[in-house]
């Protein structure tokens, strides 16, 4: 595909792009990862929660960070809160075990977010649980994650609600657009804020075997993010069977205008050479 042809597939992205660099640029020290984006004309990316198991990191830690930021040029666009999925637990916010780390870490992640110009916090729901009832997990889960959707809009930002696929996280509760949604209005009721948005990730959702146009057709009214990895793979875009450009253009067209995440594993191991279905004039994000 030449630049020309690319630029025009890809339109819908220029001013969009958010690197995930928990995911790309993994290979590199994390404080060496918005150096590296940058230098590949990226200036926007997210984050799953970066300090491990720590809730409450240092704040020498937490400084570092925020300097590698500023240093290489990068806003930050999107982070998540205590989520633990180094260990595989997929989220903390309905498990009883991790309620106290949960609300320990709002305030420590919204801070942050802050601090970076970040719009939206992302929330894991948390895998059901042995010792405690779905509807238990579920209650604990609302009052958790009205008190971050509280906390997300003091500061302006969105706090975001993401489906799973099963075959990474069988424990995972939401599996599907509409049972992420559904939590998404359970918390706008409770708060009656409105922040509270759907993560669309068309990955999850393509592995989950979800019709992808359908869900954008039914939920982009509620769409607050957007992450995309080609399908199967989790690579970048043209490595799997997904139209990602069509799909992203079909986004556009029901009203999103949001960021678009770049969330996927590089084909090669080799994050700097992933990127070239994307054209070096549609990386830089808009400001603000």
């Amino acid at each position: 595909m030449s630049d020309v042809t690319a630029a025009s597939a890809w339109a819908s992205v220029k001013g969009r792009a958010t690197v995930n660099l928990s995911i790309l640029f993994s290979e590199l020290p994390l404080l060496e990862r918005p150096a590296a984006a940058a230098a590949l004309g990226f200036t926007a990316a997210e984050l799953w929660w970066p300090f491990g198991t720590e809730s409450t990191p240092g704040e020498a830690e937490l400084d570092q960070l925020r300097k590698a930021f500023s240093d290489a040029g990068v806003r930050l666009t999107g982070l998540n809160f205590l989520d633990d999925l180094s260990v595989g637990a997929k989220g903390t916010a309905s498990v009883p075990a991790e309620s106290d780390r949960f609300r320990e870490n709002i305030p420590v992640a919204v801070a942050l977010a802050e601090s970076l110009g970040a719009g939206a916090l992302n929330a894991i729901y948390g895998n059901r649980v042995p010792d405690a009832t779905a509807a238990e997990q579920d209650e604990l889960a609302l009052e958790n994650l009205t008190r971050a959707a509280q906390a997300a809009h003091a500061i302006g930002a969105v706090l975001l609600i993401e489906a799973l696929n099963r075959n990474d996280a069988p424990d995972y509760p939401l599996h599907t657009a509409a049972a992420a949604v559904e939590v998404v209005d359970r918390i706008n009721a409770a708060t009656g804020l409105g922040n509270a948005k759907f993560l669309l990730d068309l990955y999850h959702l393509a592995v989950n075997g979800e019709d992808l146009e359908a869900v954008i057709d039914t939920h982009a009214d509620k769409v607050g993010h957007v992450q995309i990895a080609d399908f199967p793979g989790r690579n970048e875009p043209g490595t799997g069977t997904l139209d990602l450009a069509g799909l992203l253009d079909r986004l556009t067209a029901a009203g999103y205008t949001g960021p678009i995440g770049l969330e996927y594993k590089p084909a090669s191991g080799v994050s700097a050479d992933s990127f070239e279905w994307l054209p070096r004039e549609l990386r830089a994000a808009q400001a603000g």
